[in-house]
């Protein structure tokens, strides 16, 4: 059953801006430092930013909180596959909502892809929960 599903869409040339002006400051408040170095290995470090900054939000939206309730930016982190698929980890209150919002007798699976075409990124998070065997 599907539990929450969230999109955000997130200007890289905006980013760009923000990491500019604020820098590691900005960094280090919003992303973790798996998603700091991943960014720092790809050339196009603000889209690889901005597709993060898009799924924090998305999966934010999906547990149903926004950015609100206590829910802190590095609660939530993508990673990434040995495939390169997108995987979200979430930690802190953002995992403390989760297991509310997840029926018993069920696990939560966080889905979620990202996308960018410049100077727009976007993320798309469905939160599932799958009866265990």
């Amino acid at each position: 059953m599907i539990l929450g599903i969230g999109s955000d869409l997130a200007n890289i040339e905006r980013i760009q801006r923000v990491l500019d002006r604020h820098g590691d400051r900005f960094k280090n408040r919003v992303f973790t430092e798996v998603e700091q170095a991943k960014a720092n290995r790809r050339r196009d470090q603000a889209g690889t930013y901005a597709k993060r900054w898009a799924a924090k939000e998305a999966c934010s939206k999906a547990l149903g909180t926004g950015l609100a309730m206590g829910i802190s930016w590095k609660d939530m982190a993508v990673a990434n596959l040995e495939t390169g698929q997108p995987v979200m980890h979430v930690t802190g209150w953002a995992k403390e909502r989760l297991a509310k919002m997840t029926p018993d007798g069920h696990e939560a699976i966080i889905h979620v892809t990202l996308t960018d075409d410049h100077p727009w990124a976007q993320a798309f998070v469905v939160i599932e929960a799958r009866p265990l065997a």
